[in-house]
């Protein structure tokens, strides 16, 4: 058996690129596992190293994922002394309940 999940095509020691928050999901819940399975089961020095080595996979490529997501942040909310506000278009957006 495997500790690698069926959806994974990396190659142990490359990391996945996490780029959608349903990957980073999974990866969580693959790293929950990862740990459960070093703390609670019997493994080899071969099998730990191999599930301690992918975890380590997911914890990069998660941080990067979370790296990523707070750039995101700070370039929606930073704040800019040029920039203007602009009007909406009229007759494209129309208020809730005017139908």
């Amino acid at each position: 058996m495997s500790e690698h999940a069926p959806s994974d095509k990396t190659a142990p020691g490359e990391q996945a690129a996490i780029t959608e928050p349903p990957q980073f999901e999974r990866a969580l819940v693959e790293l929950e596992r990862l740990v459960d399975r070093l703390e609670g089961e019997d493994l080899t020095l071969e099998e730990s190293l191999a599930v301690f080595e992918r975890g380590i996979d997911l914890t990069r490529a998660c941080q990067q994922a979370l790296d990523a997501a707070e750039q995101r942040v700070r370039i929606l909310t930073v704040q800019s002394d040029t920039a203007e506000p602009e009007p909406f278009p009229a007759g494209r957006v129309r208020p809730a309940g005017d139908d």
